[in-house]
């Protein structure tokens, strides 16, 4: 996703430089690295005008921070008792990031891009997924941390608010030790709402990010995850592969973008263009030619229907290496 910076110059914000200071990032400036927001999955709407910017950002340049070479991923379903998610949405989600990880080592999907990719010593991104655990989480969210615009919305949470969920389920041993190698996957039950920054929202600015925090002492990646379907107009393509009735797939989509960011650029400090969009932000919203009625994607014998990754090979958009 487009990454977001973060500018210290002597402690006060350059009004009308187009910078951001503290914790009020936006969708428009490049990003920092470490723990602040590394940038969003925008909405529909807000898509158009970064695919115009992000066109014009030329291929993906390394610029010498980590990568993950291989990884795994954790989904945590923030869904207290009396919450909102369609039958099949839980099931859903896990069958695709299982089906990524039994699809390692393919090159006939959209992860197969990404293995172009390098790190310092040369070592290239392995397509390697695995599977590190899910868990369920029916306590009742705190009090609104934050405040939105979005009428279909009953609780905000804050970009804490998330983290410190993220802290609370690996600290609770349900999916094991913190582990620097494993993007934790947040999902949120319907009509949730959240806001990492006054103005920045969930289905007003943004349907997903995918940022970083230290839980007992390891620097982990997660990702925020609303749930699409709270505003279809924002937030879904249209595609569903797996049945309208689950709500899953438009979520999978930008989970995936999100996915696929945290591995080639984990901690903002590894690649991305000169206007700072990260590969999945180049081709957001873009889904290429379908392969069926409804998706461009299967995976290990399932359909998706998946935005495209950027490849600095062919300098586009790409569906598969």
């Amino acid at each position: 996703m487009r990454r977001l910076m973060l500018v210290l110059a002597a402690a006060s914000l350059v009004l009308g430089a187009g910078v951001a200071v503290g914790g009020t990032p936006s969708p428009d400036n490049p990003a920092g690295a470490g723990s602040d927001i590394l940038g969003v999955v925008p909405t529909q709407a807000g898509a158009k005008a970064q695919a115009a910017k992000a066109g014009g950002g030329g291929n993906l340049v390394y610029h010498g921070g980590k990568i993950l070479t291989t990884n795994k991923t954790v989904t945590i379903f923030w869904l207290p008792t009396g919450s909102t998610a369609a039958p099949g949405y839980v099931s859903t989600i896990n069958q695709y990031f299982a089906d990524v990880a039994a699809a390692s080592g393919h090159t006939d999907n959209v992860y197969g891009v990404e293995t172009q990719y390098t790190d310092s010593t040369g070592a290239h991104i392995q397509y390697a997924s695995a599977v590190g655990g899910s868990a369920t989480d029916f306590s009742a969210y705190p009090a609104s941390g934050c405040s939105d615009t979005v009428a279909a919305t009953t609780v905000c949470l804050s970009d804490g608010q998330i983290k410190a969920e993220v802290q609370k389920v690996i600290g609770s041993g349900a999916v094991g030790a913190a582990d620097a190698n494993t993007t934790y996957f947040v999902f949120t039950a319907k009509n949730v709402g959240s806001c990492y920054a006054s103005g920045s929202c969930a289905f007003s600015s943004y349907c997903a990010y995918h940022s970083n925090v230290s839980v007992n002492g390891t620097t982990v990646q997660y990702a925020n995850q609303p749930y699409t379907e709270t505003v279809p107009s924002a937030c879904d393509a249209g595609y569903h592969p797996n049945g309208s009735a689950t709500d899953a797939d438009a979520t999978i989509n930008v989970a995936s973008h999100e996915h696929r960011e945290s591995i080639n650029d984990p901690l903002g400090t590894a690649w991305y263009d000169r206007r700072g969009y990260e590969g999945s932000d180049k081709c957001a919203w873009n889904f290429g030619a379908l392969t069926g009625p409804d998706y461009n994607q299967t995976i290990n014998g399932h359909h998706y229907a998946l935005q495209q990754e950027w490849s600095n090979a062919r300098s586009g958009c790409a569906l598969h290496s």
